[in-house]
């Protein structure tokens, strides 16, 4: 199972691709990909909704991924900031649409519980347990690249439960 994780933001959006080899003797995550998109701040929204769409869409492709795993937009006092947040997920949305994905999506609590063990984590120590999760050299560039990956990552484990939940039935 490939994934690719996307963590929306208006300024930066951070994607991951984790892949868990099944079949393998001791089945384990392997890091295929990070990195995160970075949107200027001089652009008119629909021109960084264009390039977040353009980019997500082109790997995606060259990663075949076979889903992808969106964070749920949290709450914010901010209306405004939450619309825009909520703009760049739509185009996510739409980007895995268009590539023929299925779309699993988590609320920000969920995705930390799992890869950090603490639901309301620092993105500090995302950083570091997705590091050691995947066996890395280094933590991700970017906060937003780790926690795409953490996201990618939730959605394996939560699969994987759900898959033995179903074969105890």
């Amino acid at each position: 199972m490939r994934v690719f994780g996307i963590d929306c933001g208006t300024e930066f959006t951070g994607y991951g691709v984790v892949e868990m080899d099944h079949d393998a003797r001791s089945p384990q995550l392997t890091h295929v990909a990070a990195g995160t998109i970075r949107l200027s701040k001089k652009e008119k929204t629909p021109q960084r909704l264009a390039q977040v769409f353009a980019e997500l869409t082109a790997l995606m492709s060259l990663h075949a991924p076979d889903c992808v795993a969106v964070e749920e937009v949290f709450f914010s006092a901010n209306a405004k900031s939450a619309l825009k947040l909520g703009q760049v997920r739509g185009v996510a949305l739409l980007a895995a649409a268009t590539c023929g994905l299925p779309v699993a999506e988590y609320a920000p609590l969920s995705v930390k519980s799992p890869v950090a063990g603490y639901g309301p984590a620092q993105k500090e120590q995302v950083q570091f347990m997705v590091t050691r999760l995947l066996g890395l050299d280094a933590p991700p560039e970017s906060p937003d690249a780790a926690d795409a990956l953490a996201i990618a990552i939730c959605h394996i484990h939560t699969t994987q439960t759900q898959q033995m939940q179903e074969a105890k039935r």
